[in-house]
């Protein structure tokens, strides 16, 4: 009875410290990960992107990231960030995973849906202040591009 009743308070215990823990412990970063946060901190990517198929130059976009933090689950991090797409104009919290190939960080979305946009895919390799990769909405997808730049910080 009593080991019994040992385990139980035990159990107890462990469910108390687990629900009375507020907030994750933050995530030790790989001085990789510091980087990537300190270059995608108040930035815009400024660009193009293609669509596959078409023969139309490519169109210009631009995406302003207002910060992103390490979550403590696995490989993702919450992109805080402005989105232009078409006529609409928002600025979404996104948790997103972020790969590494190296020292390289690839953002990774995998059929995301955005609230009022739609779902997307898309593949963004950060190479220091450049990006590139290929993103897909429904049967459209193609090709992007560009720079970062840093926000003026007035």
């Amino acid at each position: 009875m009593i080991p019994r009743m040992a385990g139980l308070l035990f159990a107890l215990m462990c469910s108390a410290l687990l629900m009375g823990a507020e907030q994750p412990l933050k995530p030790v970063l790989t001085e990789a990960q510091q980087q990537f946060q300190k270059t995608l901190t108040k930035v815009k990517f400024i660009g193009h992107f293609t669509l596959t198929g078409d023969k139309k130059p490519p169109a210009e976009e631009e995406y302003t990231i207002l910060s992103v933090e390490k979550l403590a689950k696995d490989d993702l991090w919450l992109f805080r960030a402005r989105v232009k797409y078409g006529k609409t104009d928002l600025t979404l919290p996104m948790p997103l995973p972020v790969k590494w190939a190296g020292n390289t960080p690839v953002i990774t979305l995998e059929n995301v849906t955005l609230p009022g946009l739609g779902t997307f895919s898309a593949r963004v390799v950060v190479d220091g202040d450049k990006y590139a990769g290929t993103w897909s909405h429904g049967k459209v997808g193609g090709h992007l591009f560009g720079i970062i730049e840093k926000l003026d910080p007035k």
